[in-house]
């Protein structure tokens, strides 16, 4: 069936990515998914998005969200989250995704924060799915400039500025977490993380999971994931990517990549580098 992911178990569910020609920083996404549960993942960007049909249940921050019809998704970067329906005939909904700098860039600020991963604003929400389905529909430089900066502008009021000192905190375990972006390709252990931090294996894992809500295997396969991104836009093989980012083999980068993103690796570099 045209257009539906190889890797979906069923016909209703798809998915597709692009790029905006000449544009850096930015990824639209659109899918209508009746049953596929997606892994924590994520994105070292704003995940924006509204909900067009049905509802979608994730789990964000260490809560359950629902995103009901003519809602708003709002998500901060760098956040760990799944995906799965609440209605039923599944939910279809629209993405873009926005690099913090781009975002800077676009509106002359930085430090903008989503406090709610969820807003029910039904005229907001029907602004938002306009202007990413017409984005989906261009290839006009100026055009997709205005485009943005009217995105922009609707979204202003559901965000706040993050204060410096906010911006510049970090948590104890962010060792933990650089540690692990800098060595995706190596063998980690639990005792490797939980030394340190100088804990036991036990309870290191028990305070991670309470702060991120996550294992710190979960959080590593979602890092590497991330990265596998990045080199398949790059135009790199699935076979390098998958060495490059600790994987076996081309087998667990296809079978961890749709997992998290819907995809395999191959219709996504497709995808992506047609559109870009």
């Amino acid at each position: 069936m045209e257009g539906v992911p190889e890797q979906f178990c069923y016909e209703q569910d798809r998915a597709s990515f692009r790029h905006l020609p000449g544009v850096q920083g930015v990824e639209l996404y659109r899918a209508h998914i009746t049953h596929y549960a997606f892994e924590p993942h994520t994105h070292e960007a704003f995940g924006i998005g509204t909900i067009d049909i049905g509802a979608e249940r994730f789990r964000y921050r260490g809560e359950q969200h629902l995103a009901p019809v003519d809602s708003l998704v709002l998500m901060n970067p760098d956040e760990l989250h799944t995906g799965e329906s609440a209605s039923e005939g599944g939910w279809q909904y629209r993405m873009i995704y926005l690099e913090p700098q781009r975002l800077a860039e676009l509106t002359g600020e930085s430090g903008w924060w989503f406090d709610r991963a969820v807003r029910h604003h039904p005229q907001h929400a029907r602004e938002v799915s306009q202007i990413l389905s017409r984005l989906w529909q261009t290839d006009d430089a100026l055009a997709i400039d205005g485009l943005l900066l009217s995105l922009c502008d609707v979204l202003r009021p559901h965000a706040r500025n993050v204060c410096p000192s906010e911006t510049s905190a970090r948590h104890r375990f962010d060792r933990v977490r650089d540690y692990l972006r800098d060595n995706l390709a190596e063998r980690i252990t639990l005792g490797d993380l939980s030394a340190l931090m100088s804990l036991s294996p036990y309870h290191f894992q028990r305070q991670f999971k309470a702060q991120y809500h996550v294992t710190p295997h979960q959080m590593l396969m979602a890092f590497r994931l991330y990265q596998a991104r990045q080199l398949l836009i790059d135009g790199m093989p699935s076979a390098e990517v998958a060495a490059a980012v600790g994987l076996t083999d081309q087998a667990h980068l296809t079978r961890s990549f749709a997992a998290r993103y819907g995809i395999t690796p191959a219709r996504y570099q497709k995808q992506v580098r047609q559109s870009g």
